[in-house]
């Protein structure tokens, strides 16, 4: 029975296309051996579908391009989904942690862009983040700092999830409070 190679426990190996992948870091590192050095390749690399889904993965091989395969096939199967306001900024500020990495980020209005450094800015890209404003406090190390930006992507809240919680309606959480201008209308009259 001729077997297709092509096939893996019956899916195809290129089966999702729709995912965009950034290549943020490689490290060339060593190993001195008997006979002199052997080198190879750890490469950082974010996925996204640009629709509000990201991971990122590392891979270390002897190649570089073997490197970025694993990390790319690791981060693909490490996505978050993270909830986005109309599609292009957070609906919320909020701070994430890793080590002695810190991140602040920072919802913005339409037409401010992606104000990131680095890593983080190819995080944002992937996730299709439109506009933030985003600083990195401490560790400047890439892994530190996608690890920190995904923390506190991970706890971001729509407000559809905040009343689903709080068992209660959209309208109920994003209702602003009226009762100071009712008292000001009030003591106009």
């Amino acid at each position: 029975m001729a077997r297709d190679d092509n096939r893996r426990g019956g899916r195809d190996r290129d089966e999702t296309p729709e995912f965009a992948d950034r290549l943020v870091a490689i490290n060339r590192v060593s190993k001195t051996v008997k006979g002199g050095k052997r080198f190879g390749f750890a490469a950082l690399v974010v996925v996204g579908d640009q629709k509000g889904r990201v991971g990122f993965g590392k891979g270390k091989a002897k190649e570089v391009p073997e490197a970025i395969r694993k990390a790319t096939e690791q981060a693909k199967r490490q996505m978050i989904r993270v909830p986005l306001r109309e599609g292009r900024t957070l609906h919320h500020d909020i701070e994430g942690r890793h080590g002695a990495g810190k991140v602040v980020m920072r919802t913005a209005p339409t037409g401010t862009g992606i104000i990131a450094g680095g890593p983080m800015r190819a995080v944002f890209e992937m996730l299709g983040v439109q506009d933030v404003v985003a600083k990195s406090i401490g560790s400047q190390n890439p892994y530190n700092m996608i690890r920190a930006t995904l923390n506190g992507l991970g706890r971001e809240a729509s407000p559809r999830m905040v009343a689903q919680r709080r068992g209660k309606k959209v309208a109920d959480i994003l209702k602003k409070d009226d009762a100071p201008a009712a008292a000001t209308e009030a003591a106009e009259a």
